[in-house]
């Protein structure tokens, strides 16, 4: 994926940083995308390294080591509503 020259770069912080849209230039607000696991619970959508492994009937199993999962956090344009996301690893849940 292309970032924009306003994006982060890998040695500042995406927690603090201020992200223009690269479609119209507004401002972009931090969030991520949910994944549903049953009526009560969900959590942070994550990319994982290689193919997804034989599905089961509780989902997909992964192939990857638990280092080549990565949370997935999730920019938003104010304006135009451009979503623009990152699999790194300070986007884990706290």
């Amino acid at each position: 994926m292309a970032t924009s020259s306003n994006s982060f770069s890998e040695d500042s912080s995406i927690s603090t940083a201020s992200i223009q849209c690269p479609k119209c230039k507004g401002m972009m607000a931090q969030g991520f995308i949910i994944d549903f696991h049953g009526s009560k619970f969900s959590r942070v959508s994550n990319w994982v390294e290689g193919a997804p492994g034989k599905p089961t009937w509780f989902g997909t199993t992964i192939p990857a080591p638990a280092e080549k999962c990565f949370p997935v956090g999730t920019f938003r344009c104010s304006v135009c509503g451009f979503l623009e996301s990152y699999a790194r690893p300070e986007f884990a849940a706290k």
